[in-house]
């Protein structure tokens, strides 16, 4: 669908399942080259499969499976150097890993603050100093996208780690996107709202519990992986060159207020 993806590289992180897992594929069907990176044993046979289905297609590797904690420099590092020694350069990095626990605040220990913004918004800010670094030592045009949350926007009562970590995203991917125009380096994010992933399978399999998120979404379904991967290829390829800065939401109207969607109040 997007001839100029043909052969540019990515990293996307977080890809050994769901969002991540679907974004790299797509990267993939469009002929592109990417480090797919997983964290943990949990994630690895995911994304060790997708790399091995895609190279089995290729005369030359086209994905390779990267065990990193993308929330350190040293993992940040790692993946970077990953996509300079398999594929020699860099035009895209999604920073998608991202984890979320339930707390009522007064009882939020400190520990889970800590991670959930280590991974969520310090992993964002790494991974995209990695990418910046390459984009300007190269004097070449680049693009990072980062996986934000309708939750950049709604509080979110009992994940207040969490939302605090997508809203931080936001502002950070605005803030680098205003700062490296000049320099044709584009940043977005991408705002999902309530997506069928592996995260949300035990939720989603309680029928009480789905049809209770279902009715806070006026579209009446929860999103797909690929309602996210389609607009991350849209993003990653020239034809949204004139965009930076913005948040992608979708979310099949969740943020429009859905309470009021009969004209109440």
């Amino acid at each position: 669908m997007y001839p100029d993806l043909n052969n540019k590289i990515a990293v996307v992180t977080g890809a050994g399942s769901g969002l991540g897992e679907g974004i790299a594929r797509r990267f993939l069907e469009e002929g592109m080259k990417v480090v797919v990176n997983y964290h943990s044993d949990r994630s690895k046979l995911g994304a060790c499969d997708l790399a091995a289905e895609f190279n089995a297609n290729s005369d030359k590797p086209q994905a390779v499976a990267v065990q990193a904690d993308c929330s350190t420099e040293e993992g940040a590092a790692k993946l970077y150097q990953a996509a300079i020694d398999n594929f020699g350069d860099l035009d895209v990095w999604v920073n998608n890993a991202g984890i979320e626990s339930r707390y009522e605040t007064h009882e939020l220990p400190l520990e889970v603050w800590d991670k959930t913004i280590q991974v969520n918004l310090t992993g964002v800010f790494l991974g995209s100093r990695e990418a910046l670094k390459h984009f300007i030592k190269k004097g070449k045009p680049g693009n990072i996208i980062n996986m934000s949350s309708v939750h950049e926007k709604i509080p979110w009562p009992t994940f207040a780690a969490y939302t605090a970590s997508k809203g931080g995203v936001k502002l950070f991917t605005q803030t680098i996107a205003l700062e490296y125009a000049s320099r044709n380096i584009r940043a977005n994010c991408i705002a999902p709202g309530a997506i069928e992933t592996p995260i949300n399978a035990e939720k989603f399999a309680d029928p009480a519990a789905r049809e209770q998120t279902q009715s806070m979404i006026p579209a009446d379904r929860i999103g797909k992986v690929n309602d996210i991967s389609e607009a991350a290829a849209w993003l990653a390829s020239d034809q949204s060159n004139y965009m930076t800065g913005q948040s992608l939401i979708i979310d099949g109207g969740m943020t429009l207020y859905p309470s009021f969607e009969r004209g109440d109040g």
